[in-house]
């Protein structure tokens, strides 16, 4: 039971470790942080594998009560997951605040170097639509 939840949650993680590398591309940033992750993911089910050897063992010399144990591991395995949410909003919310800064800084540098951004050229756009408008309604009056 606990080998199928550890295995379902290193499926999830890989699933979006997956789409975040191919939201990103061929960024050997992103790449890096995947083989990374990817190394941690495989820490965490070695380390699952490792409590329940122990607990097993625990159980099979009457140490521990086997719903004791099947207790222990669920405990544990509910603290990671717990602690898996933290770290995965902290990092969504890390990307955000970067990807944030990185937009701000774009605009700042292409304010100083005069290039117009979206916005302004769909507020030109909307400007000309109107100003078209009103040349089209002058010329069916005449």
């Amino acid at each position: 039971m606990a080998k199928e939840i550890v295995e379902d949650i290193v499926e999830e993680i890989v699933e979006e470790i997956e789409v975040v590398e191919e939201e990103a591309g061929s960024n050997p940033f992103v790449s890096t942080v995947h083989r990374v992750l990817m190394a941690g993911v495989g820490a965490v089910a070695l380390a699952q594998e490792e409590v329940e050897d122990f607990v097993g063992k625990l159980v099979d010399r009457g140490e521990l009560a086997e719903k004791d144990g099947r207790k222990l591991i669920t405990d544990l395995s509910d603290k990671r997951k717990d602690a898996q949410t933290r770290v995965q909003e902290t990092a969504q919310s890390r990307v955000q605040e970067t990807t944030n800064a990185a937009d701000r800084r774009m605009e700042k540098l292409l304010g100083r170097m005069n290039v117009p951004t979206k916005s302004d050229i769909a507020e030109l756009s909307e400007k000309i639509a109107l100003l078209s408008e009103k040349v089209d309604a002058l010329k069916a009056r005449n």
